[in-house]
């Protein structure tokens, strides 16, 4: 029985929106929050720069799984068939 390791999980093709709808979710909430934090106490701004940092790296883990899914799937399985 083979472990079925040609397979992609389930997973693979959900990571890339879900993570673009968490940056789009983090920078809405970063500029709903960006008023209070500019008219406000200097204190009030760390709530936007937080979500504007969750934003960026939500976007950044989206370019990631983009890339990877990218790749070639096939490359990594002809050096083991050779073998």
């Amino acid at each position: 029985m083979s472990e079925g390791s040609d397979r992609t999980p389930a997973t693979d093709g959900y990571v890339t929106p879900i993570a673009g709808l968490m940056a789009l979710l983090f920078a809405l909430m970063a500029g709903l929050t960006a008023q209070r934090a500019l008219s406000g106490d200097p204190a009030d701004a760390v709530l936007p720069v937080a979500f504007a940092i969750g934003a960026l790296g939500a976007l950044r883990l989206r370019q990631r799984y983009a890339a990877a899914a990218s790749a070639d799937p096939d490359a990594d399985t002809t050096d083991d068939e050779t073998a």
